[in-house]
């Protein structure tokens, strides 16, 4: 397996760190630590450094209770930072964005995939710019819109939930000419779902992994609240060991990309995954 990119092939023959950088003031876990260019690229060369395989650049919180930017706000905040590491640094840049004219000013800059949080659902032309440009494109699975996203109702059944959903992304994603080779599916951790769902569809991935074979899967639990949960109310610092053992574990059950805040610990932890996994 492949993930194709509008500049290269990325191989999964160990798994893909992708790391996160926010360029917003109201992340829930980095806001406002790396909003200008000079602290963006210094902590561009650092993940790097670490082991970073993707950096996955963000100018819109989706944190609960976080509020929409305009596409000229979003675009200031993403496109500078995104031409500078392009120019400085070759490495696949991925842009953390659901609107199509944020995703086609940071290709044209030199991002070479697109994360879509909504998996099309917000905006679908998404769709039309990575087929354009042939950029990478990644489907997460929520529910609901910008607003609501965060306050659905749980569903009875999150696997048949989530695999409804990927299918109908891709579906509406190839009605635009996007090739299947440039698709992966983020199952939305975190997103739309219980505390019990989340652990739920990290410890069962694999049969997703089967009904999905032909693309990567990525998963994002990195310092999310559930993991707070399970270890006695942890700050959102305090949650690396929880999220070692859900990228871990997701990896294990087939995973192909972690997005992940803590690099260095996370490429060390997945290279013994990696390492034993590849003896079954």
């Amino acid at each position: 397996m492949f993930w194709k990119t509008s500049r290269r092939k990325l191989s999964f023959e160990k798994t893909l760190v992708m790391a996160i950088l926010n360029v917003t003031p109201d992340s829930f876990s980095d806001g406002g630590k790396f909003f200008s260019i000079d602290d963006s690229l210094r902590r561009a060369e650092k993940i790097i450094a670490e082991g970073a395989d993707v950096l996955d650049i963000g100018g819109e919180s989706t944190r609960p209770m976080s509020k929409r930017v305009s596409i000229e706000e979003e675009t200031r905040r993403v496109v500078p930072v995104i031409e500078a590491i392009a120019k400085r640094f070759d490495v696949p840049i991925s842009v953390d964005t659901s609107k199509a004219a944020v995703a086609k000013r940071a290709v044209e800059a030199g991002a070479e995939i697109i994360n879509d949080v909504s998996g099309l659902l917000f905006d679908e032309q998404i769709a039309a710019v990575a087929a354009q440009t042939n950029a990478g494109l990644v489907l997460m699975h929520l529910r609901g819109d910008f607003e609501t996203m965060h306050k659905q109702p749980p569903v009875k059944n999150v696997f048949r939930e989530v695999s409804t959903s990927f299918r109908r992304s891709v579906k509406r994603a190839e009605s635009y000419r996007v090739k299947r080779e440039n698709i992966a599916l983020d199952i939305g951790i975190g997103f739309s779902k219980t505390f019990e769902q989340n652990l739920e569809l990290i410890a069962k991935l694999n049969l997703l992994r089967i009904e999905f074979s032909e693309f990567p899967l990525v998963i994002g639990a990195s310092r999310k609240s559930f993991l707070g949960k399970i270890l006695n109310d942890a700050p959102i610092d305090g949650r690396l060991p929880g999220s070692l053992a859900a990228a871990a574990i997701a990896v294990w059950n087939g995973a192909s990309v972690v997005r992940v805040h803590d690099v260095r610990a996370t490429v060390e932890t997945l290279r013994v995954v990696d390492k034993i996994k590849g003896e079954l």
